[in-house]
């Protein structure tokens, strides 16, 4: 199993939970899977389950793909990687909503 980093954006669904008045958002996630494939059926179902609206999702890779690209991947972010392996899990490390166009998703990583 590795852990793989996957920007979700969001469109709008009733009793998704976002603000009023936003158009979407954006979600970095930490993903389990065998590959990432895996990772993004397994996050975009885990979504659709919590009545949100995956539109597309972006990803980055695992944490030594990241490094290699040369992000600065600090040690909180680290411990939600490692939680998301130790617990076959997804973790929502970062939820932004958007009022308006969505940005570039890796705007989101920095």
């Amino acid at each position: 199993m590795k852990v793989f980093t996957l920007v979700v954006e969001l469109g709008r669904r009733a009793g998704d939970g976002l603000p009023k008045g936003a158009t979407g958002a954006g979600l970095v996630c930490y993903a389990a899977g065998h590959d990432e494939p895996e990772a993004v059926r397994e996050t975009v179902a885990i979504l659709k389950q919590a009545d949100m609206a995956p539109l597309d999702v972006t990803g980055y890779g695992t944490l030594e793909e990241r490094l290699a690209d040369g992000h600065e991947i600090d040690e909180a972010e680290r411990a939600l990687m490692d939680r998301a392996l130790a617990e076959n899990s997804v973790i929502i490390a970062q939820m932004t909503p958007w009022f308006g166009d969505a940005p570039d998703p890796e705007s989101l990583l920095h």
